[in-house]
């Protein structure tokens, strides 16, 4: 990219893999949806009756499959939710939901990382989520699958281990929304397009991590994810 005009050097464009080619998805947003999984809302102690909800990532914040990923700064509680990833390769205002998969591009495996003694206090005090949410690489994700490959998976496994032993195991049917639903739901709130990706929350089984441990995680059709977690920067 071109610095002219720009009074600093741009950034780089964060992007994902594609599996299989040395393409690049470049990433324009990164949309989290909250309480998705009708075990992982009852094993924080929430509301079940309540609808799942919406929070932010920085794009910059993606870490890519095999990464080494500094233990964070602040908490000594860090947690993995491993997720379906979702890329849309257009989008716009207030999407029907019967038309809302004509805007993805395909899905990947993703872990939304999180400072959980963070989140909670924020919580407590009626703040923002980003302290807990939003910090660097909390949003590795692996390489994405073309749609028009795999089609738009509704069912399928979902899981995570940690040092060999699973953690999380669930499938994708048991999203209390699903990605139609997800996708017109987000589009009423904010005006989405190409680039952004959709974490669609994730099932049960939420856990601590440790400098050393080694994740893997994976979604049946879709790919899988490999992640170290180093120590603090």
């Amino acid at each position: 990219m071109s610095n002219a005009g720009f009074v600093i050097a741009p950034p780089p464009q964060p992007a994902l893999a594609v599996a299989g080619t040395s393409d690049r998805f470049p990433v324009r947003r990164i949309w989290c949806v909250g309480r998705n999984y009708l075990e992982h809302v009852r094993e924080m102690g929430n509301d079940e009756r309540q609808p799942p909800f919406f929070f932010a990532k920085h794009p910059d914040m993606v870490a890519a499959d095999g990464a080494t990923i500094p233990y964070p700064p602040l908490t000594k509680d860090l947690h993995h939710e491993v997720e379906l990833i979702v890329a849309l390769n257009s989008g716009g205002l207030n999407i029907p939901v019967d038309k809302a998969l004509d805007h993805v591009w395909g899905y990947a495996v993703g872990v939304d990382l999180t400072r959980r003694d963070l989140q909670i206090a924020s919580r407590k005090k009626e703040q923002p989520w980003e302290i807990g949410k939003s910090f660097d690489a909390s949003a590795p994700c692996g390489a994405l699958r073309p749609a028009s490959e795999i089609g738009h998976p509704a069912t399928g496994r979902i899981w995570l281990s940690v040092n060999g032993t699973e953690r999380q195991a669930g499938d994708l049917s048991e999203m209390i929304w699903n990605v139609p639903e997800i996708i017109a739901k987000l589009s009423a709130q904010v005006e989405l397009a190409a680039g952004d990706i959709i974490m669609t929350g994730t099932p049960a089984g939420v856990a601590a991590l440790s400098p050393g441990d080694t994740i893997a995680c994976g979604v049946d059709r879709i790919g899988t994810l490999n992640v170290t977690i180093g120590q603090p920067a």
